[in-house]
């Protein structure tokens, strides 16, 4: 399904996007990773792939000398791609705040923050503060927090309003099937 396009004079349709394939977050170890989003987030590894010196690599991401060890993983309606750069070098470990430009996270939705907290810490991930919990509005209730791993990457947990039993689905609209 795409999105819809506007009749207005002078409008540019849409890119004719289909659906969304994955999320890419460059890691430095790979075992680490599939560690925490396997072992502790519960997502399933599909497949690996290494690629060295290759051209359709370096051309792909931009970057010469590139060479990498890539595993994906799925979970939860969504696949996330992680890459652990081989070379070139002079790659560097960037942690940017949530304010800064490039910044990116993706959000979760839990049963329980608390016992996520609790469990991921144990995996090195840390709070950037306390739980937050919405005020109003039609997500009156719900409990946010980011948290934030060795590497820099930032991931939000959501814990639902309990009354509603299960997550929004994509309009946002709550389920109770």
């Amino acid at each position: 399904m795409t999105a819809p396009i506007s009749n207005a004079p002078g409008a540019k349709s849409p890119v004719a996007i289909s659906k969304v394939d994955h999320t890419g977050i460059t890691v430095s170890s790979l075992k680490d990773a599939l560690d925490f989003w396997v072992d502790v987030l519960g997502f399933q590894q599909r497949y690996t792939w290494k690629f060295e010196n290759t051209p359709f690599i370096e051309n792909l991401v931009g970057v010469k000398g590139a060479a990498m060890s890539v595993a994906m993983v799925e979970g939860y309606g969504h696949r996330v791609e992680l890459l652990e750069y081989l070379a070139p070098a002079d790659r560097k470990l960037i942690r940017p705040r949530s304010c800064d430009i490039g910044s990116v996270h993706i959000g979760l939705y839990v049963d329980d923050l608390d016992v996520a907290l609790v469990r991921v810490a144990e995996a090195g991930w840390m709070p950037v503060a306390e739980p937050q919990t919405v005020q109003g509005g039609e997500r009156d209730g719900m409990r946010l927090i980011y948290v934030r791993g060795p590497d820099g990457v930032t991931i939000e947990f959501i814990q639902y309003v309990p009354e509603r039993r299960r997550a929004p689905d994509d309009a946002g609209t709550a389920r109770t099937d």
